[in-house]
Formats: C-alpha cells, structure tokens, sequence
C-alpha cells in the first residue's frame, strides 16, 4: 500500500473544521465551540470553519452536495494545512457522488476524523493519499474538562512531527464511554470517571507487520459493493483496525461481520487485527469478554486461531482516542506485548 504522506502540521497553520456527515455543531454549538478552541489552543493553529460546518442539521442532511463543497474547497485552497471533521453521524457515504479524487490526490494534507468518517477515509484510500483514524472537533477534541493526555499527545507526534510514531501504549489516564449529556452545558466542565485500560493480546505469537487499514465496521458495511471498497490486494498483508460504535452490535452482527471478512478472505491475508474497545454507553468489561469470545469463535470457525490479534485498544468510540494513519506500516508483538508504528505519518 504505497500512499501519499501529507505535509505535517507547524504552529501557525490554518486548520479547516468540516461537517461532513450529522450537522451536530448546530445542535449542540457550546460542544462545538469547545472543541474549536482546544484545537487552536493546545495546538497553536488558526482554525477556520468552512461555509456549512454549522449549517441546520436538517439542511445538511437535505443537502450532502453543499458538504462536500466545502470539503473540496478545503483540500483545495492552499492555505489550508489540514481538514478536520466536525463529528461523524451516518451518511457519508452520499458524498460519493460529489468527490473529486484527482483534486484529492493532487493536493495531499491532513485530514481526520473517524466513525462515519471512515467512508472519507476510504475516500482518501482511493486517490491513493493517507488520513488520519483520529478524534473530531465535538469528540475527543471538546473532551469534557480538557483533552485526554492521550488523544493530545498522539495528535501532536502524528500530525507535527515526521519521526516514526512509535508505541500505542494503553492510556495512563485510563478510559470512559461514561454519558454526560450534551444538552446540559455544565457537563462540558465536568471529568468523566475512567477505568483502566488494559490491551489484550487475544491470540498469535508470531511477530507481524503490516500497513494499517480499517474503521467502524458499521460504516464499512455501508461501502461494500461500492466503488470504495479496495481490491483484495489492498488487504493483503495488512494490519486491520476495526471499532464499533453501538452497544446494539454485538454479539450477534459482530458475528456476521467477522464471517464476512473471513468467507471473502480479508483475514486470511492479512497480517493481523486490532479492535478499539467496543463503544456504546453503560458497556462494562464483562460486555467486552463476550466481545473477546465473539472474536475467537468466530475466528476459530474458518481456522484462524494463529492471526494476532488485540483487543480493548484505545481508538474509536471510547476516550481517550489514539491516531491512526491509513497506511503506516504498524507491528504486533505478542510476546512483547506491544503494538508500535513504525513510520512517521507526515512528511
């Protein structure tokens, strides 16, 4: 998977914030506004906001031409340095129509965000140019009480700095998928309560290496058949990354979802997995066990049981979110224990 790296970010660079799916920042504009000024502030970046990035939600629903209007005109304009989603939602994928690959591909830069955002993502895949599984501006950014350590630190080495990434280390701070709601402005000031965070190596005892590619599997779903989903050979080799979103997956989709990866061959030529740890309000680690033995089952059903794998990863729908770039060469290493990028993701 050779793809273009973008430019890396330095101090001072404009920042374009994009709402490419759900138009949350004009439902909940106080989130919104907090997770503007942690991007500028942490980062010392000048952010700007693209013509429809806070329009009606309805409108944006009505119109996903005027989103990636703003999209392209951000990827176009050279001042801009990089592209930030706004937050997911479930309609990306209806952009499709509206993309121009080539002006992608002939003007490589940042961009980021996950959940729906996976099918942008693919999006980049396709004009050949890497991106960032990484937080938005109303999640992981607009954390409530400030930034994870994590989510902040793995920002900074991905996007400024050139040098490979290095560990992805479980989060010193811990995790939460605890729900504070959005509507109630006082809760933005308000730390969510953590647990710690523990990966597990679920099975596999070789060493692996592999470009990484992956992201919610409910959006995945959406882009098969689709002129975005990759040719078997994208997948050969590979490190795959995959995270859900709802607590309303599993065990049984989850199920289905493996065996369709597993019957079309995806996992017998990749390199090896790695699962976010499962999101969706009030799940426990008792939840994630069953999610574990969901895994090994179904991976045991289509003989498998040598690929490595690691769960409960800090990336995707609990915080704190890590940054993944599409692309970069990532190891496994069970008997370790660790997880390592081993290339820098910007130039």
């Amino acid at each position: 998977m050779n793809l273009i790296k973008p430019p890396r970010l330095k101090k001072g660079d404009t920042v374009a914030v994009v709402t490419l799916s759900w138009g949350g920042p004009s439902v909940y504009p106080h989130r919104y506004r907090a997770g503007l000024r942690q991007l500028a502030d942490t980062f010392d970046l000048r952010v700007v906001e693209m013509k429809h990035a806070t329009a009606d939600a309805d409108r944006l629903y009505d119109h996903p031409e005027k989103r990636a209007e703003d999209w392209m005109e951000a990827v176009a304009d050279p001042d801009i340095k990089a592209i930030v989603t706004s937050i997911g939602g479930d309609d990306t994928i209806r952009l499709l129509p509206y993309v121009d690959f080539d002006l992608i591909r002939n003007n490589p830069k940042i961009f980021m965000g996950f959940s729906d955002t996976t099918a942008n993502h693919f999006m980049y895949l396709k004009a050949g140019v890497s991106s960032f599984y990484a937080p938005c501006i109303m999640v992981g950014f607009a954390e409530n009480a400030g930034m994870h350590t994590l989510t902040r630190d793995a920002v900074r080495k991905a996007l400024f700095d050139p040098a490979p990434v290095g560990e992805l280390r479980p989060s010193e701070e811990g995790w939460t998928n605890e729900f504070l709601a959005w509507q109630d402005p006082a809760n933005q000031s308000v730390k969510r309560k953590m647990a710690p965070s523990v990966y597990r190596f679920l099975q596999g005892t070789k060493t692996v290496r592999g470009p990484l590619i992956g992201g919610c599997m409910e959006v995945l779903e959406m882009m098969k058949g689709t002129p975005l989903w990759p040719s078997p050979e994208m997948f050969e080799s590979a490190i795959l990354f995959f995270e859900t979103c709802g607590a309303d997956v599993f065990p049984e989709k989850l199920s289905w979802w493996l065996r369709n990866y597993a019957a079309s061959g995806i996992f017998e030529s990749a390199a090896g997995v790695l699962f976010g740890r499962p999101g969706g309000d009030g799940l426990t680690e008792k939840d994630f066990d069953v999610y574990d033995e969901t895994i090994l089952r179904g991976l045991k059903e289509y003989g498998l049981t040598e690929l490595p794998v690691v769960t409960r990863m800090d990336f995707g729908h609990t915080d704190p979110i890590a940054v993944l770039p599409y692309g970069a060469t990532a190891q496994i290493d069970p008997a370790a224990r660790t997880v390592t990028i081993l290339d820098g993701a910007v130039v």
